[in-house]
């Protein structure tokens, strides 16, 4: 194939995939060693019966031994699970199925997701905030079998992660710097240090211009060793940064 690098990497794009996706190279499934666009048609193809070993269409009963091949099962997903303590459904918004119960979880239409009941009215809406990666682990959150949680600042991470990070001493958001829990009391141990530490003269006077990542509030304050403190909101949540550029 002739042309340069960059035009090579451009060719055939949007040219190739299936009806789920658009791309330039397909997959060879690990069960049955054939290869299928993606995973999606290869669900779409064909089950084998795990009680009779027959080969048929994706259907709920096996067409030869008559057993039901999952207690539930959803036709959209081709999805199966004899394990229905789980409390499988299947959600229209999200296009996939859950675990946890319907009644349980509604779905957030601008999260993008499905979240507890309890959350309704009750968080932060960030769009598409669970079409994203866990922060901490990386893996993507919107279809992770693992438990989520919703941050005050409306971004989402893994429950495991998130407690991990409250273990580490870590209070602000991975994604925006947000503080996610009270630290008020944190706030005022802060202000009890800087009373009592006392500045060399040389930087007694000096003055810097912070951004309160809490707030997003910029300020001139004076500089401490110990932490700048918003005087909007009161956080130390807080980073040096310029100072803005005057008009001529």
């Amino acid at each position: 194939m002739e042309g340069s690098a960059n035009e090579r990497l451009d060719f055939g794009k949007m040219g190739y995939g299936c009806k789920h996706y658009r791309r330039r190279c397909q997959i060879r499934a690990p069960c049955c060693n054939e290869i299928y666009p993606c995973r999606h048609c290869h669900n779409e193809a064909t089950v084998v019966c795990s009680v009779c070993d027959t080969e048929q269409p994706v259907a709920k009963v096996c067409t030869n031994c008559g057993v039901s091949m999952g207690e539930y099962f959803c036709e959209i997903c081709k999805f199966y699970d004899d394990d229905t303590t789980k409390e499988q459904f299947h959600c229209n918004d999200c296009g996939i199925c859950r675990i946890g119960g319907r009644d349980k979880f509604y779905h957030c239409k601008k999260c993008g997701s499905c979240y507890s009941n309890g959350l309704r009215d009750n968080h932060l809406c960030v769009e598409n905030s669970m079409r994203h990666h866990c922060p901490i682990c990386y893996e993507f959150l919107f279809d992770s079998l693992k438990d989520t949680t919703v941050m005050k600042c409306g971004h989402t991470m893994h429950c495991e992660c998130y407690n991990e990070m409250m273990k580490r001493d870590k209070y602000c958001c991975p994604i925006c710097s947000k503080s996610v829990i009270d630290m008020s009391r944190t706030w005022k141990r802060i202000d009890e240090e800087i009373e009592a530490t006392v500045m060399p003269e040389d930087y007694r006077y000096k003055k810097v211009w912070i951004l309160c990542n809490d707030c997003n509030d910029t300020t001139e304050v004076y500089f401490h060793i110990i932490g700048q403190k918003c005087n909007h909101c009161n956080s130390y949540n807080t980073r040096t940064i310029a100072p803005p550029v005057l008009p001529q």
